[in-house]
């Protein structure tokens, strides 16, 4: 058992496509964050060299605008750093551009799609409270 627990929040009105983009992005935003998360290389048996995964279970979880809003709130209560993906990402083509669309608006009115946390396992569950497994 881990002490710790990675989990992702998405926003439960999106496409399936951007479900998808989303959990990639944030998934690389905490494993910038935290490269402790992440493993050694896999080797298959002829020795073919694999990219390292995660050490440890993501959890995928599925809420409204306003439960994901509150799991930002809460995590930016605790001092927390997460990962956060808003709508208006959807629309550009590049990381410049992304980080543009970012800082146009605040906790309070963001557009949020996703969140990523990545921090001690209970602090987690009461944070996402009100998400549900994804399924």
């Amino acid at each position: 058992m881990f002490e710790t627990k990675f989990a992702i929040a998405l926003r439960d009105d999106l496409a399936q496509w951007q479900k998808l983009n989303v959990t990639a992005f944030l998934a690389t935003g905490i494993a910038g964050q935290r490269p402790e998360i992440i493993g050694e290389p896999y080797r298959d048996a002829a020795g073919n060299v694999y990219n390292a995964l995660s050490i440890q279970p993501i959890i995928v979880l599925s809420a409204d605008a306003a439960t994901l809003s509150n799991i930002q709130r809460g995590a930016l209560e605790r001092n927390i750093r997460i990962s956060l993906y808003v709508d208006g990402m959807f629309s550009t083509g590049h990381d410049r551009a992304n980080r543009e669309v970012f800082s146009r608006s605040g906790p309070d009115e963001a557009a949020i799609a996703g969140i990523a946390i990545h921090a001690e396992r209970k602090l987690v569950d009461k944070i996402t409270k009100g998400a549900k497994l994804h399924g």
